[in-house]
């Protein structure tokens, strides 16, 4: 028998009856569908961003800056490719205003069309030559595009997810969104590696590298039906205002929780300073400062990504044993001592070159297969849907936005050293993250457990898990 719709989603996030029945009207939505729309919904995103990563080492220089040196181009690229992190914050702000308007299916179909149709509009780009700074501005104005739509893309499955989990399976739960990572840069590398390899590089840089952009449109539309199936859900929508997984005001979250969206981002940043360390700059490196081809860095690449994948499992394996904070706490001082190494490694030759590549894939996949637990265990019940996206953007932004551009400008100025320093700040970011998170519990517990015992209400909710 279907449940009536509770009289709290009636209002600003109201969807008609109509429409939920329409979706699901004999069954409820399952864990293993919510992991299914998870890892669907997160690998399109990852597709569309890797997809243009690479092209700012492998296309975007000669095409849209060959007024400049390889260098200056690719560090030009690494600019624009910045911008997307800039403008998902915005993104995520004009979303929730969205939902509470118009509901969460309206949200998240126009946050995946313009994200779809922002990637696609880049498969059509003009060459420097042929449209002169013009290309350059369209380049700009689609990677903001990009940002938005990402930002409007949260869907709160992941939350969901690991929120239904139980509690000693929290960790493996909590996992599996990450899992459309490496999925995602391994459809991206293996498409571009796939075409260097067979093309030209006249017709590469003409024609071939459009593809890849025209696929991720493809891949959008899939999961927008398969997410679209989950949110708009009766099942789905009651099982969130359960968990009161409803969007508020940005600016509501600062003003009442800031500090916890604060921690919530530097407690994740050693993972997200490591992303685009081992993912984007790598690539652009070797790609002028070594010998070694570029379908092979892909390819090495993309066993890289598996092996980031078999991490994130184990990750969410040893969170249940180890606790996500003790995990965490340790990936960040083997992220540390990693940079120590990272100049000497990168500075090997061919050989030096896989071996950072695997290594820090591996290293990525057991940091960050935990890094959501960090963006949606800090806030109160009321503030979690909207805290958990903010938090990650602000994370995304401070760990991963900048850093091919860090990484590779100062590098070539200054050598090998630069990454290590920029790997090396996030991972005193996260320990001094997760150390002031379990101060202030030491401070809250006394009274949490005298006012409603020590596993219930908002605080409880609000802590990392030990």
């Amino acid at each position: 028998m279907q449940a009536p719709v509770s009289a709290a989603l009636v209002g600003s996030n109201y969807e008609s009856p109509v429409s939920l029945a329409r979706a699901h009207t004999d069954e409820d939505v399952t864990p293993g569908e919510i992991a299914v729309g998870v890892i669907i919904g997160r690998s399109s995103e990852y597709f569309d961003f890797f997809v243009f990563g690479i092209a700012c080492v492998l296309v975007f220089p000669g095409l849209l800056f060959p007024f400049l040196s390889r260098l200056d181009g690719t560090l030009m690229a690494f600019a624009i490719f910045s911008l997307a992190f800039v403008a998902r914050p915005v993104g995520t702000a004009i979303s929730m205003a969205v939902q509470r308007r118009w509901g969460r299916g309206t949200k998240l179909t126009l946050a995946l069309f313009m994200l779809g149709a922002s990637t696609a509009g880049m498969a059509f780009l003009p060459s420097y030559a042929s449209a002169g700074a013009a290309a350059i501005v369209a380049l700009v104005v689609l990677r903001v595009g990009q940002g938005l739509g990402l930002g409007g893309s949260w869907d709160g499955l992941p939350s969901l997810l690991a929120m239904s989990a139980p509690k000693d399976r929290r960790g493996w739960f909590s996992m599996v969104g990450q899992l459309g990572a490496p999925i995602g840069f391994v459809l991206a590398a293996g498409l571009f590696a796939y075409l260097h390899a067979s093309l030209s590089a006249s017709e590469f840089l003409a024609y071939g590298w459009r593809y890849p952009f025209f696929v991720a449109f493809a891949i959008n539309v899939v999961a927008l039906f398969a997410r679209l199936r989950l949110v708009v859900g009766q099942s789905y929508a009651e099982r969130l205002q359960e968990m009161e997984l409803q969007p508020v005001g940005v600016s509501t979250v600062m003003r009442e929780e800031g500090g916890n969206v604060l921690l919530g981002a530097f407690a994740a940043l050693a993972s997200f300073a490591l992303f685009h360390i081992a993912t984007v700059f790598p690539l652009s490196w070797i790609a002028m400062y070594s010998e070694q081809s570029i379908p092979d860095v892909l390819h090495v690449q993309m066993v890289g990504a598996v092996l980031a994948a078999v991490a994130i499992m184990v990750s969410g394996w040893l969170a249940d044993r180890m606790g996500r904070r003790k995990l965490l706490g340790s990936m960040a001082v083997l992220i540390g001592l990693f940079s120590f190494a990272t100049p000497w490694v990168l500075g090997a030759g061919i050989a030096g070159n896989n071996l950072f590549l695997l290594t820090s894939f591996v290293l990525l996949g057991l940091s960050y297969g935990q890094a959501s637990g960090t963006v949606t265990s800090n806030f109160s019940p009321r503030l979690r849907y909207t805290g958990a996206a903010v938090s990650a953007d602000l994370a995304w932004l401070l760990g991963a936005a900048f850093a091919p551009l860090v990484a590779l400008g100062l590098s070539a100025q200054y050598g090998l050293g630069a990454v290590s320093v920029y790997l090396l700040s996030g991972a005193v970011c996260t320990l001094a993250a997760l150390r002031i998170n379990r101060m202030m519990e030491r401070k809250d517990e006394p009274s949490a457990v005298s006012a409603a015992g020590p596993a219930s209400g908002p605080l409880a909710a609000s802590k990392l898990e030990p």
